[in-house]
């Protein structure tokens, strides 16, 4: 029986590609720019960008990072997933006031969601630098 050189053995496992999923995390649809997918990263930048800015119009509030409460969390990290749209907003000191009105809520929910959302990218931008998908 022959062994596996070591050429071979690293060709089996393959390795994570990072350009994409950070482009991808920093900037929706950056994924799929950097492997030259323009209509899809632009058409994936411009709906979560859409989101994002709608649920700040909104006074939507972003959720803490809170010790106590899981929801709280995850919801931070949901967050956190829109990149640099989340770092951007954070750093110029976007922080809505307390509002009872349902918009508020709605907007809330379109920051969450678009943070989801670039999540999915991330993935699909995975997907297409492994090989898994077109």
């Amino acid at each position: 029986m022959a062994t596996k050189t070591t050429a071979e053995n690293e060709t089996d496992t393959p390795s994570i590609p990072i350009g994409p999923v950070v482009a991808g995390w920093l900037l929706p649809g950056g994924g799929h720019f950097l492997q030259r997918r323009w209509g899809r990263g632009a058409l994936l930048l411009g709906a979560i960008s859409l989101l994002f800015f709608l649920g700040m119009a909104m006074q939507g509030r972003f959720f803490a990072l809170t010790s106590g409460s899981l929801v709280d969390t995850l919801g931070f990290l949901g967050d956190l997933c829109s990149g640099l749209f989340y770092l951007g907003a954070r750093f110029l000191g976007y922080d809505a006031p307390v509002s009872p009105a349902p918009a508020a809520d709605y907007g809330t929910k379109f920051l969450l969601v678009a943070g989801l959302l670039n999540v999915l990218c991330i993935l699909d931008a995975y997907d297409i630098a492994i090989g898994k998908k077109d």
